[in-house]
């Protein structure tokens, strides 16, 4: 059993494409999306096309939630330019992408060779809350004796990261749209099962950064987001 891990898509199609075919090529049977499918990038019906036709098992991200639902509407404006982005990806996206958004799942789990896999955006209740990772062991044995699993994954910081318990494995594959780790590229997660244990594996494939830098540009979207996914970091906070 081999399953591919991703998140945070950012209405990337090239990083999203680039993604796909890689997972594919390392042999990965199932592929998981932990949400934010749109937001940022140039993309968005692309995006939701694809993950739609290539049957990717996915769960609701923030920038989903606020495209929709109505009552999102009602949150505080956030500073940044994240909100305006979304406003436009609201008056392009066909509306039965829109339907496919509403149906997704907060989290959602499996049933694995290493025990059971539960895997949501930001946290298990919400997705625009982000759950930290990096916290001491106690604190993550209790998370996953919390949710009832070995295997506990979110994404929203856009950060690979990975850690090893007693109890289990904590992980965020980081961003395949949306790179925020110094280095830009499509971020992923390769889990490996084998009898009762897992190996993951995080790495991150290229795909033509220019190439979604000037389709930004040209939509009338922030140079910065631009910049953001050549460079692997933001140049300012927009979230």
């Amino acid at each position: 059993m081999i399953i591919g891990l991703i998140s945070d898509i950012h209405a990337n199609i090239l990083a999203l494409e680039a993604v796909l075919e890689e997972l594919k090529y390392k042999g990965a049977t199932t592929i998981i999306c932990l949400g934010d499918l749109v937001g940022y990038g140039p993309s968005p019906n692309e995006t939701v096309s694809l993950i739609r036709k290539e049957g990717v098992m996915c769960t609701l991200g923030a920038a989903d939630e606020r495209i929709a639902f109505d009552f999102t509407r009602d949150q505080e404006r956030r500073a940044g330019v994240a909100d305006d982005i979304l406003e436009w990806t609201k008056s392009v996206l066909e509306p039965n992408h829109i339907e496919y958004l509403r149906k997704l799942p907060v989290q959602q789990k499996l049933s694995t060779p290493a025990g059971r896999f539960r895997f949501f955006h930001g946290s298990p209740e919400t997705p625009s809350v982000k759950l930290d990772l990096q916290k001491d062991p106690i604190t993550l044995t209790r998370l996953l004796e919390r949710n009832r699993c070995k295997i506990l994954a979110c994404g929203a910081t856009h950060v690979p990261y990975v850690r090893k318990l007693n109890a289990g494995w904590v992980l965020n594959p980081g961003s395949v749209g949306l790179a925020l780790n110094g280095e830009p590229g499509a971020d992923y997660a390769l889990l490996k099962f084998s009898e009762d244990r897992v190996d993951i594996t995080m790495d991150k494939v290229e795909y033509d950064f220019a190439a979604v830098a000037f389709d930004i540009i040209a939509w009338g979207l922030p140079s910065l987001v631009a910049d953001a996914v050549q460079q692997g970091r933001m140049p300012e906070e927009v979230e």
